[in-house]
């Protein structure tokens, strides 16, 4: 049973930023943002924390939205006018908490359709709502951290645990990471993921397993025989 995430994306000082910009930068376009794995809550290490936001910034901007049956359309509407108030509404409330917009942040001038516009919050801090809450839309926030230690409490600081995401060209460092966060998968130096995974989360991102063998598992009867030794 998957119940939704918050996905961090941590994002270290030697990582390869033009990957992790596209990698991120998904979320703001592949489905509008309206997934459960989306890496929402970007993790910077302060050596590339402008330069990421920038990047993030940017790409963001240039993301064309409208209507999806247009080929040229990267971002796609959100699924009703209520979902759009909603998307809204975090947005206000990021404003509000103290965040900073740096992109995004207005609905897009199209008469027909329920639109968000790609939205940037940097200045966050893991405490704020709009880090702490799913939002469910294309929206990213990005909060600074000093070192290892810190990043992986901050990521692990979350009512979810369903898919974090790692970049680092420390491969060592990378993995050691990855095995130490509370959640039910890592990507590490991609958003991509493997169909013969399990998937599923930790924590208010659900329980059990899917994909693969692991499915399988749901649909068992096990019976067990015991014997004298």
């Amino acid at each position: 049973m998957e119940l939704g995430g918050k996905g961090a994306a941590l994002v270290f000082d030697d990582a390869d930023l033009e990957a992790a910009v596209a990698g991120i930068g998904t979320t703001f376009s592949f489905c509008s943002g309206q997934i459960c794995t989306a890496p929402t809550r970007v993790l910077a290490q302060r050596g590339v924390h402008e330069r990421l936001v920038d990047g993030l910034a940017a790409y963001a901007a240039r993301l064309p939205v409208g209507d999806p049956r247009d080929p040229g359309t990267v971002v796609g509407p959100v699924i009703s006018a209520e979902h759009r108030e909603r998307v809204e509404a975090y947005v206000a409330l990021g404003r509000k908490e103290g965040a900073t917009v740096v992109a995004g942040g207005e609905r897009p001038p199209l008469e027909r359709g329920f639109y968000v516009a790609p939205t940037l919050l940097a200045d966050c801090t893991n405490d704020m709502r709009v880090a702490r809450e799913e939002i469910f839309g294309p929206v990213v926030v990005v909060v600074p951290f000093d070192d290892e230690e810190e990043a992986v409490a901050l990521a692990d600081d979350s009512e979810y645990g369903l898919i974090d995401y790692v970049w680092s060209r420390d491969v060592a460092r990378a993995f050691r990471v990855a095995r130490r966060l509370r959640t039910g998968g890592v990507g590490v130096n991609t958003v991509g993921r493997n169909m013969e995974a399990p998937f599923g989360g930790f924590r208010g991102s659900g329980v059990g397993r899917d994909v693969g063998p692991y499915a399988l598992h749901a649909y068992s009867e096990v019976q067990s025989i015991v014997w004298p030794g």
